[in-house]
């Protein structure tokens, strides 16, 4: 069997339980992905799921125009190989030679001998001809959720689409508590990685060409960790006082709890998430940061109190909220072949919920930052707009540009602005208990 043909075979298999199976990325993935020891095939595989799940119109018309005949619904695993196989030329850009060759070989792996001719004509046709246009204006996103997009964001929809539908750079966020932004800067350029520091958040850096974390000084260590900028900024957003009493309510996969930790160590912080298993890798990546005795992790539902709140309030709190993740479709690109219009009012249902509940927890003066990776308004804007209509005590803070576009009761990054994914956020205070304003 020639190299690299069981990676494209597993990536086949991956696709077609994704486009075809409604399975999703990230679990189909989690079980491919262990079964091939060299790393290096690890990450051809996510490139090739990733680079076709972000544009699968494009291979589908390719197909549509060089095929006599379309394939059948058997086919599936043959139709998720050639999308493969095409993606590896536009927009990975790899040797041709190697990735026909291994990609013909793959269909021998799945059983497909009989096909490996039409692969092979198909892949030569793309590498001769290049893929066939496509009107920018078709999308795979449901109609229901562009219908959304353009009504809500019509300045922007093309744009919103268009980054969406690119790889994104890799951000780190430096631990200030270890080294200097500039210090890992020069450790980067001594390991031959070229990095560029933004004005803000102060720890982030974006590079532009993505590496293996095995290769970043430091990482294992906890010198470093992965980011997004978006994801990073709620941290400022948050500010909590030094020793402050902090909740991070829904916190896997952890990255914000570290964050604030290595700002300031002696926050009093609580993590909590309803996923005991998620709730694991929180504490995985709190142990590689050396914090795993500074926080205090439990697993319940945020929302229900008397499961775990012990009645003394917080300073601050963070309420990173499940969401339609509609602002990430480039990092989860298989978002939008499984959203369901249903999923929206859902969501917006159980944001309230918490938002409602978790309200009960913020100390008299203290604040509340409510956070998504969404970009849709009935998650973000109308639902701040909502809680403020029916909770007296709670006012909206201003936040600078740096968070995005204005929407009055808080500010909306959108997909690809600066770097960064599309991220919501709003800043809420409680009132003392005179109705006073709070001075900050």
């Amino acid at each position: 069997m020639l190299p690299g043909a069981q990676p494209r075979a597993i990536a086949a298999r991956v696709l077609d339980a994704v486009l075809h199976r409604g399975r999703s990325l990230k679990a189909e993935l989690a079980t491919a992905l262990p079964t091939l020891p060299d790393p290096r095939d690890r990450a051809l595989v996510e490139a090739m799921c990733f680079a076709v799940l972000r544009q699968p119109l494009r291979y589908e018309a390719a197909l549509e125009a060089w095929m006599p005949r379309a394939l059948s619904r058997r086919d599936g695993e043959l139709r998720a190989l050639l999308f493969a196989g095409l993606a590896q030329l536009d927009p990975l850009q790899l040797p041709a030679h190697a990735a026909l060759a291994a990609t013909v070989e793959a269909t021998r792996v799945l059983g497909r001998k009989h096909q490996a001719g039409l692969v092979n004509a198909l892949l030569r046709r793309a590498q001769r001809d290049g893929l066939p246009a496509t009107d920018p204006r078709h999308s795979h996103w449901p109609s229901w959720l562009r219908g959304l997009l353009r009504k809500q964001w019509p300045e922007h929809f093309d744009a919103i689409l268009a980054n969406s539908a690119i790889a994104p750079p890799m951000w780190l966020r430096v631990n200030a508590a270890r080294v200097g932004r500039e210090d890992y800067r020069a450790q980067l350029a001594e390991a031959g990685i070229q990095s560029m520091a933004p004005a803000a958040p102060a720890e982030a850096l974006r590079l532009d060409a993505a590496v293996p974390v095995s290769t970043l000084p430091g990482f294992a260590e906890g010198v470093v960790s992965i980011q997004d900028l978006s994801a990073q900024l709620v941290a400022d957003a948050l500010s909590p006082a030094p020793g402050a009493r902090v909740l991070d309510a829904c916190a896997a996969p952890g990255g914000k709890s570290a964050h604030l930790l290595e700002r300031d160590a002696s926050l009093r912080l609580t993590a909590l998430d309803i996923d005991a298993q998620r709730l694991q890798r929180v504490r995985s990546g709190l142990v590689r940061q050396g914090f795993e005795d500074r926080v205090e992790l439990l697993a319940a539902d945020a929302a229900e109190l008397d499961a775990w709140w012990d009645g003394r309030p917080f300073d601050a709190v963070l309420l990173d909220a499940p969401c339609s993740a509609t602002g990430i479709v480039r990092r989860q690109p298989d978002v939008v072949l499984h959203r369901r219009e249903s999923d929206i009012a859902a969501l917006t249902v159980l944001q309230a919920r918490l938002l409602d509940a978790l309200w009960h927890t913020v100390a008299p003066g203290g604040v509340l930052v409510y956070a998504t990776c969404s970009i849709l308004q009935e998650e973000n804007e109308a639902q701040v707009r909502a809680f403020l209509a029916r909770t007296p005590d709670a006012r909206s803070e201003a936040l600078d540009a740096r968070y995005g576009h204005d929407r009055e009761v808080g500010r909306q990054r959108l997909p690809g602005e600066d770097g960064g994914d599309g991220f919501f956020y709003a800043r809420l205070r409680r009132s003392p208990p005179d109705g006073s304003a709070h001075p900050g």
